[in-house]
C-alpha cells in the first residue's frame, strides 16, 4: 500500500493499493495493469520533485524558500514510506525485476527530496543570518550617528546656555568688569563642554562594547 504525492495545503492522502499475484502479474485497486500504475506513480513523484526543484531555483525571498520547505515536508515522508514499502516487498519477492527497478527509483526519489529540503533549509538559514547581520550593521550606523550628535550637543550646549544667560538684559554686575572675565567664562564653558564630551564618549564606548558582545553571541 502506497500513497500518491500529497497536494500542498491538504491533509488528505490518497491510497494506492498494489497486489502482486504469484504468477507475477500486478494489480492496482483490484484491477489489472498494476505495473503501469506503479511506474506512473513513481513518475508522478519524480515530476513533483522537478517542480519544487525549479521553485527552489527561482526562490527570491525567505518567504519563497519557506513555501518550498512547507510543501516538501509531506512529500519527504510519502517518498520515504514508499521506498521502505518497496524495500520490504523486495525482500519478500527477490526475483521480480520490476520491483527491484521501482525500489531503486523510489530510493533515488526519496533521497532527492531530502537533499532538496536540506538545500532549501540551508538557503533559508543563510538569508535569515544575512538579514540579521544587515540589521545589526544598520543599528550600529545609527548608533554612531547618534553618538556624533550627542558629542556635538555636549560641546555646544554649555556655551549656548552661558551665552543665553549673559546675553539677557539684566544687571549682573559684570558689565563694568575687566574683559578677562569674559575669557574666564568662555574657558569655563569650554571646560564644562569637554567634561560633557568625556561623559558622552565613555557612555557610547560602553554601548559599543555591549553591541559587540551581542553580535558575537548571535553568530557563535
Amino acid at each position: 500500500m502506497l500513497h500518491s504525492p500529497p497536494e500542498p495545503d491538504t491533509h488528505k492522502r490518497n491510497p494506492e493499493v498494489f497486489l502482486r499475484k504469484p504468477d507475477g502479474s500486478w494489480w492496482y485497486n483490484g484491477m489489472a495493469g498494476g505495473d503501469a500504475k506503479l511506474k506512473k506513480l513513481l513518475a508522478s513523484c519524480r515530476e513533483r520533485y522537478g517542480r519544487y526543484d525549479d521553485a527552489y531555483e527561482r526562490a527570491a525571498s525567505a518567504t519563497d524558500l519557506f513555501e518550498v520547505l512547507d510543501d516538501l515536508a509531506p512529500l519527504i515522508r510519502a517518498a520515504a514510506n514508499m521506498s521502505q514499502a518497496l524495500q520490504s516487498a523486495r525482500e519478500l519477492v527477490k526475483g521480480d525485476r520490476l520491483l527491484i527497478a521501482m525500489r531503486d527509483e523510489a530510493y533515488e526519489v526519496s533521497r532527492s527530496y531530502e537533499l532538496l529540503f536540506h538545500d532549501a533549509k540551508l538557503a533559508l538559514d543563510y538569508r535569515i543570518a544575512r538579514t540579521a547581520e544587515a540589521q545589526m550593521a544598520k543599528a550600529t550606523e545609527m548608533a554612531v550617528a547618534q553618538h556624533k550628535l550627542n558629542v556635538l550637543a555636549a560641546v555646544t550646549f554649555p556655551l549656548m546656555a552661558i551665552a543665553t544667560i549673559l546675553g539677557m538684559n539684566v544687571a549682573h554686575g559684570l558689565e563694568d568688569r575687566s574683559p578677562g572675565i569674559f575669557w574666564a567664562v568662555l574657558l569655563l564653558g569650554i571646560g564644562v563642554g569637554m567634561m560633557a564630551v568625556y561623559w558622552v564618549t565613555s557612555q557610547s564606548e560602553a554601548g559599543a562594547r555591549m553591541r559587540d558582545r551581542m553580535r558575537s553571541g548571535l553568530f557563535e
